[in-house]
């Protein structure tokens, strides 16, 4: 019998194909998660990525129907089955908090993005689970500026969803090391107003120590300029979240890389609330 757990995020612990759970920190319980790239495709390579065998690329064709019945399956068994027994879910943890399309690589890079974030929303709406329930999207924002996304991320709107946009490093160079993209973050900033423009966007930033470094001031003040700028451009995010490594890195930086601290968390995550933001921390 399996466990979940924070810190095991195993796309196959439920034996489906498009569909796992796990027990999420940031979103503080029950989470579905829906994952489109069954291929381990992604077109970044971030450095503390948990996926096996990662490799560069898009997300494969969906097979609607198989998607759509392991997702009406999945909801069945949590909300009428044993699921919760099954996987030994503490009882303050029973409850779905959301649905994300997360999963093993960039979900918008789907050719049938919106189509498939409607048939999510109209099935789980089926269910009860919306509104009830958030419908969150986890990309790295790299795709937004395409027509597709941002016709799915205003479909994702529609059903009361959020975008948890990735924005690891405020310098180029940071998005280059952390994430090895191949933006600029000139032209990340752009694809996160555009993300706010379709779709109540929330900001989400992994923080972590390479190669002892710890958090630099540089980053810091980095982010904290592009934050003021936000401000200053009446950017509307609910809120950004701060969240460092919980699980091994299974790429080839993974021995040069720890979390960071509570405390170094905390401090910077008081630095971003005296802009008049609101802030999470994550550990």
């Amino acid at each position: 019998m399996s466990t979940l757990i924070t810190t095991n995020h195993n796309r196959d612990i439920v034996g489906l194909k498009y569909i796992y759970p796990v027990l999420s920190r940031r979103a503080g319980g029950l989470s579905i998660g829906i994952n489109f790239n069954t291929n381990n495709a992604c077109n970044w390579r971030c450095i503390y990525c948990q996926v096996p065998d990662l490799t560069l690329g898009t997300a494969p064709e969906i097979d609607f129907q198989l998607l759509e019945d392991e997702l009406r399956f999945f909801l069945a068994i949590v909300l009428h089955g044993d699921f919760y027994q099954r996987f030994q879910v503490p009882e303050h943890q029973q409850a779905i908090k959301d649905i994300a399309i997360s999963g093993n690589g960039e979900p918008t890079s789907v050719k049938a993005f919106a189509e498939a974030v409607e048939l999510i929303g109209r099935v789980a709406t089926e269910f009860g689970i919306f509104p009830t329930s958030n419908y969150v999207l986890i990309t790295n924002g790299s795709l937004v500026h395409q027509p597709k996304v941002q016709a799915g991320l205003k479909v994702l709107k529609a059903y009361g969803g959020e975008v948890w946009f990735k924005f690891d490093s405020a310098t180029d160079e940071g998005l280059a090391l952390i994430n090895n993209a191949r933006q600029s973050c000139q032209s990340h900033l752009k694809n996160l107003l555009l993300a706010s423009q379709c779709c109540p966007t929330k900001l989400q930033i992994c923080l972590l120590d390479y190669d002892g470094n710890g958090l630099s001031e540089k980053e810091k003040l980095a982010f904290l300029t592009l934050l003021t700028r936000l401000k200053t451009e009446s950017v509307n995010l609910q809120q950004v979240m701060l969240y460092t490594i919980a699980r091994p890195s299974l790429q080839p930086e993974a021995s040069r890389l720890a979390p960071l601290s509570i405390d170094v968390l905390n401090e910077f995550a008081e630095d971003i609330r005296r802009l008049g933001f609101a802030v999470s921390v994550s550990v």
